[in-house]
């Protein structure tokens, strides 16, 4: 998989003109640029991108397939840089039941996407090495929205490297936000939601399990996973003198 200019470029041939949308930013706990159409949305966040494309099955084809193309085009059809996300580079997902989200293992691969999509007048989201297309989006307007994405995901990056440590085990790393994440276990909940969770200060309720492996053979150093309410995962490991827990597709180090 891999980023790519085309200097000489060659037509493309498609048969589906962009919809044209409006480009919006939306600030807060989860800084993003998205457009929307009629039945598609493109949203752009500090480290990942959220696409849910018209059909249920097109998103289930892109995580299987686990690949998606990003080509980039000037003038409706000639492309002029592309972007291949697969295993190699990227995480790719289905979230909240519907969007594919993937997610940049460097953050030099994401900064190049947003690039192109702030410079050139359409995306192209097709089917890895094939033309074979999930959707178009216009650009028009793409890049006043990922400045103002861009300055609040720096914002928010230098705001989290202040944060005071909490009291216990506290875990740090992370990707193109680093984050800072501290659970506790509750020994009297009162209902299912028998942990705590708290990244970069937020807090939310979590459930253990235990047996998050089902029948399959747990990975080495594994204690518990915290299920948390708005559906995130945080593996917990123990090996030695080693300490660390994995959420999302990064790990994050005992840093107290």
């Amino acid at each position: 998989m891999m980023k790519y200019h085309i200097f000489a470029a060659a037509a493309l041939a498609v048969s589906t003109l962009p919809a044209l949308a409006e480009w919006r930013f939306s600030g807060g706990q989860t800084p993003n640029a998205f457009s929307q159409t009629n039945n598609m949305t493109l949203e752009l966040q500090c480290d990942r991108i959220r696409f849910a494309p018209a059909g249920y099955e097109d998103a289930q084809d892109i995580a299987q397939k686990n690949g998606l193309s990003l080509r980039f085009l000037v003038n409706g059809s000639q492309e002029v840089a592309g972007f291949q996300a697969g295993r190699e580079n990227t995480f790719i997902q289905i979230v909240d039941n519907y969007p594919v989200e993937i997610l940049f293992s460097e953050e030099a691969d994401y900064e190049f996407v947003l690039d192109q999509i702030a410079a050139n007048a359409t995306l192209n989201l097709s089917m890895v090495d094939q033309d074979t297309s999930y959707g178009f989006f216009d650009l028009t307007g793409s890049g006043a929205a990922i400045r103002s994405l861009r300055a609040e995901c720096s914002e928010s990056d230098q705001s989290s490297e202040s944060i005071e440590a909490p009291e216990g085990a506290v875990y740090c790393g992370g990707g193109g936000i680093k984050r800072q994440i501290e659970y506790v276990i509750l020994e009297n909940p009162g209902d299912q939601w028998d942990a705590r969770v708290t990244v970069n200060g937020d807090t939310q309720r979590a459930m253990t399990s235990y047996s998050y492996f089902g029948d399959t053979e747990p990975l080495k150093g594994f204690v518990v996973a915290l299920l948390a309410e708005d559906r995130s995962e945080f593996l917990i490991f123990q090996n030695r003198r080693e300490n660390w827990l994995e959420f999302g597709d990064y790990r994050y180090d005992q840093c107290n």
